[in-house]
């Protein structure tokens, strides 16, 4: 546009007119800010996996209390999901997000000053919460930004390139905890988290222009609509103990698997690590796609059952090579399932978008806490020695966790008919 038939005033308006729509949320700018959101909650989240050792170390930490306080970021994660969900609806992700997200920057400054295990619980706890808002905050905010038809291809898209935070929570983050302690990478990822809320803060907006926000519609009784549903506890019981199992293996015990079974240096179990972190990432990343051409639930059923079968492999501690290949699938697999979180979309009104996928994540989150926490007292009821489980010890943490998969896999059939 030539702009000098305005005058000198005219091209100042103008100027201050493109400024302004460039300050704009967009939805490429509410996306982009909710990825990166979830980025830093898929770091933390997985950390502990590869740090694992030296906490146990520096802390004098045994399995039980490794496997508590790790999972900690669940159940403080879970806890706040019911009343996240009413918050959502009825405030917006826009606020709700950031205001938790501070939280956790406070919670990782105290993991990093932890000197005893009740600090170190307390930091993670608080982390847990901080992050809760994210990916909920994102299924909410999308929910009003996207249409239905692309909603699955974008909440696919959010969890892949977000969970690339994994990715840095392998061999890179392996690299920082030797070169400068998990303190210090602590302490740094707390100043990026208050980034990137105020990123949260100024590049989104709860609804698009032009559309009414339609808060004040939130209460207890619209969780009785969800909770009494028996599509929801499909959904529920399964996201369960796939996500739980996809999480606690992920972010805790696939790092002590490699360590106690194959007695692999860091660097090199962090290279596994990284290669069942780019199966998660492939699965979040083609979660949303398949699903947009085969069905929402044909996507989660085959995920499942594949990832039933790959802990099968894992639990009989097949050769290194072997171990680095099932654990590819499994993370592949599991993260397919990731879409029960998008399915309350299209299961309940609008409406009750916030508080029912809050709902199920509650039992994603909630079987992430419990699952770790399990798979620690099964670990832990067999003896150490020098410091290391026998192998049989991850075999019957992983057939529980496989049998309990296919189990709420054949519950959760017949949503296959109701899509």
């Amino acid at each position: 546009m030539d702009t000098r038939i305005f005058g000198d005033t005219g091209r100042l308006a103008i100027g201050r007119l493109y400024a302004y729509d460039l300050l704009m949320p967009s939805q490429t700018s509410v996306f982009a800010a909710f990825t990166l959101a979830y980025f830093f909650s898929y770091f933390y989240r997985s950390a502990n996996a590869v740090i694992a050792p030296d906490l146990a170390r520096a802390l004098s930490l045994d399995a039980a209390q490794l496997g508590l306080m790790t999972s900690l970021f669940f159940a403080a994660f879970a806890a706040v999901q019911l009343p996240l969900g009413l918050a959502l609806d009825r405030y917006g992700p826009r606020l709700v997000t950031p205001a938790l997200m501070l939280v956790g920057a406070a919670g990782s400054l105290i993991f990093a000053g932890a000197q005893d295990f009740a600090s170190l619980a307390l930091g993670r706890a608080l982390i847990g919460i901080g992050m809760a808002g994210v990916l909920m905050g994102a299924l909410k905010a999308f929910s009003q930004w996207f249409s239905a038809q692309h909603y699955p291809t974008i909440s696919g898209l959010l969890v892949g390139i977000g969970s690339a935070g994994a990715l840095v929570a392998a061999t890179p983050l392996a690299w920082l905890n030797a070169t400068f302690g998990w303190r210090m990478a602590f302490v740094v990822g707390a100043a990026l988290i208050v980034l990137v809320a105020a990123a949260l803060l100024i590049g989104t907006r709860n609804t698009p222009p032009g559309v009414a926000w339609p808060g004040n519609t939130a209460d207890l009784r619209s969780l009785h609509v969800v909770f009494t549903d028996a599509r929801f506890w499909r959904m529920a019981m399964l996201v369960f103990f796939t996500n739980g199992t996809l999480l606690a293996f992920q972010g805790l015990w696939a790092g002590p698997y490699l360590n106690d079974i194959f007695g692999v240096a860091p660097l090199q179990r962090g290279n596994v690590l990284l290669l069942l972190s780019l199966g998660v990432t492939a699965g979040f990343l083609m979660s949303g796609w398949l699903s947009a051409r085969i069905g929402l639930a044909n996507v989660v059923v085959a995920g499942a059952s594949l990832f039933g079968a790959s802990q099968i492999v894992l639990a009989f501690h097949p050769s290194l090579p072997v171990a680095a290949a099932a654990a590819a699938i499994f993370g592949f697999s599991g993260a397919l399932t990731i879409m029960l979180l998008a399915q309350p979309r299209y299961v309940f009104p609008v409406v009750y978008t916030g508080q029912a996928t809050t709902a199920v994540n509650l039992f994603a989150i909630g079987g992430t806490f419990l699952v770790q926490w399990w798979m620690g007292l099964i670990i832990g009821t067999f003896p150490a020695r020098s410091g290391h489980y026998p192998p049989g010890a991850y075999t019957a943490s992983l057939l529980f966790s496989a049998s309990a998969t296919w189990v709420m896999l054949f519950f959760y059939l017949p949503m296959r008919r109701a899509e």
